[in-house]
């Protein structure tokens, strides 16, 4: 009980100081952006609380790339989805803005750890240095029997159960449910080389602190909790985490007991892999291959034990969900389109056709139909449809396109004072009419085949167009890299695109392959949630948790 008893004295000052912080600030009222709802919490109810990323779009497409808007009690936030500007954010001048603010930064620490996702500048450095060798393109290359094992494992289970339905010849099923079970064990294998039996219903501990951890952590808030979010955001890091280690709230209790699982099996796998690189062996997986990264880097530079546990924390939780509900979405689309659900599969066939064994990762990079898919299935979807950041000091941020006052000013670059809270975003970004075509909003793989329709004059950002696909001269021809910001970009893109792009091409190859998929008379009632990582959810339904069913049946082949 002290411990409650002295929070609030703790928290006065800080306050304090972040009111007066914000008196001192360069005003934005002159910059557009739409009136607020209130003044408690005045615009972050549609942002927060409506439909993923629906209040971005609109606003980008009332007030262009530079939008300001109201956080509580009146406190004034910037939009951003101008490219220029991005690339000066997360590039040019990367750690001086901060990744997270207070409360974030709270629950990432309690989550996760210190881990590369929570830390920034010269800590982030020596971090992403070491382990920048265990996700490179070599590295993702040599998981990938790790992840067809996984991609046919569910292909078999689907196929016991819709033969089993000789009346209809097909079968609903919760496309998410299935997917997260099956990249869970993907990634175990992948990362850790651990089990967690997940398609099989096996129930490991650390199965079930991971089980749908994301929506039922950051699933849909109400007002009273985006209120709270944005208010533990004043504080200090520090302050909140001990707030949240003893508050009795259902939310901070399921971050408690998933960090604390997640950290005792942190502890049994690094032990077992130093012990494993100690005695020679050259296991392939994540861990393994960071354990040795890290013994070989100079001692001052190398993570302690916390940060390793840390690292893998984060990446069991970054590493499933997110591709799972990319490729949920992807499915979606398909099953909508079903042109371009026959066009990829004609390619699939057809390049199984001329191999004499199994499809390898080089095959499906070959397949220019198949990635155009996942690069449209990111742009469209992105798992992350924005980034909050919190500016450490005055800037002055480039535009590539200037902008006009509501006085009628026109501004080519933006002047922010330091504790100005910004949100990239990334969704925002990815449907740029000027920078990836007029049909921005529709879901065309086709652009990734042309340059045609996109604007090549503007400031390039993000990583797969880019630089994905190693040694395969084919996919220099596909310039797109401006139309995708999935994956983030910069010094702080995430480290392991890699695999999940040759996790997504596994999963992807193996169900349209195999599987036919159409829509439910449910199509309609598919929304997008979630205030950080986007999940689908049925109408109605929403107590279901989450949910988008699809009819799945046997392909037919010729």
């Amino acid at each position: 009980m002290a411990s409650t008893t002295v929070l609030p004295a703790e928290a006065l000052p800080c306050l304090i100081a972040y009111i007066y912080k914000r008196w001192t600030r360069l005003s934005f009222s002159d910059i557009p952006g739409p009136k607020a709802d209130s003044f408690l919490l005045g615009n972050l109810s549609e942002l927060f609380v409506g439909p993923a990323a629906e209040a971005d779009f609109k606003w980008k497409e009332a007030f262009g790339s530079v939008v300001r808007y109201k956080g509580i009690l009146g406190d004034d936030h910037l939009m951003i989805s101008d490219p220029k500007a991005l690339q000066y954010i997360l590039h040019t001048s990367a750690y001086h803005f901060l990744k997270e603010t207070g409360g974030r930064r709270a629950i990432s620490h309690l989550l996760n750890g210190h881990s590369l996702n929570s830390v920034d500048g010269d800590i982030h450095k020596r971090h992403r240095k070491v382990m920048i060798p265990a996700f490179g393109a070599p590295e993702a290359r040599a998981l990938f029997p790790a992840f067809r094992k996984m991609s046919q494992e569910l292909m078999a289970r689907w196929k016991d159960i819709t033969t089993q339905d000789f009346e209809s010849g097909s079968i609903v099923f919760n496309i998410p449910r299935w997917l997260s079970r099956a990249t869970l064990d993907a990634i175990g294998e992948a990362a850790f080389d651990y089990q967690f039996g997940a398609l099989n219903n096996s129930q490991t501990e650390l199965g079930k602190a991971y089980e749908n951890v994301n929506a039922a952590l950051f699933g849909i808030p109400t007002s009273s909790r985006v209120f709270w979010d944005n208010f533990i955001d004043w504080l200090p890091s520090w302050l909140v985490e001990k707030l949240m280690t003893v508050l009795p709230n259902k939310r901070y209790k399921k971050i408690r007991y998933t960090s604390d699982v997640s950290t005792r099996v942190a502890k049994q796998l690094v032990r077992e892999k130093r012990n494993a690189v100690g005695l020679g062996k050259e296991n392939k997986d994540v861990m393994s291959l960071l354990v040795r990264a890290n013994a070989s880097t100079d001692p001052k530079a190398q993570l302690s034990d916390e940060e390793l546990y840390a690292e893998m924390r984060i990446i069991l939780f970054a590493g499933h969900e997110t591709t799972s509900n990319t490729l949920t979405w992807t499915l979606w689309e398909l099953a909508k389109h079903p042109d371009f659900q026959t066009q990829l599969r004609n390619e699939i066939r057809a390049t199984e056709a001329k191999t004499e064994s199994e499809l390898t990762l080089a095959d499906m990079e070959r397949m220019p139909y198949l990635q155009a898919v996942l690069k449209e299935g990111l742009r469209f979807h992105p798992a992350i449809s924005r980034l909050m950041r919190l500016v450490k000091d005055d800037e002055v941020i480039p535009l590539s396109k200037p902008f006009t006052t509501i006085s009628g000013a026109v501004r080519s670059e933006l002047a922010i004072s330091a504790g100005t809270k910004i949100m990239l975003a990334l969704a925002a970004y990815n449907r740029d009419k000027e920078i990836c075509g007029p049909d921005a909003d529709t879901f065309n793989p086709g652009r990734w085949l042309s340059g045609n329709d996109r604007n090549k004059e503007h400031t390039s950002i993000g990583v797969v167009g880019n630089t994905y696909v190693i040694s395969i001269t084919l996919f220099r021809r596909f310039t797109a890299r401006e139309c995708s910001m999935t994956f983030s970009s910069g010094t702080r893109s995430c480290i392991g695109w890699r695999f999940a792009m040759a996790e997504m091409q596994c999963f992807l190859v193996d169900l349209i392959n195999n599987f036919e998929f159409s829509p439910t008379e449910d199509e309609k009632r598919i929304r997008r949630e979630g205030p950080a990582l986007m999940f689908p959810v049925v109408e109605g339904e929403i107590e279901d948790g989450v949910k988008l069913p699809l009819r799945v049946s046997i392909a037919a082949r010729d």
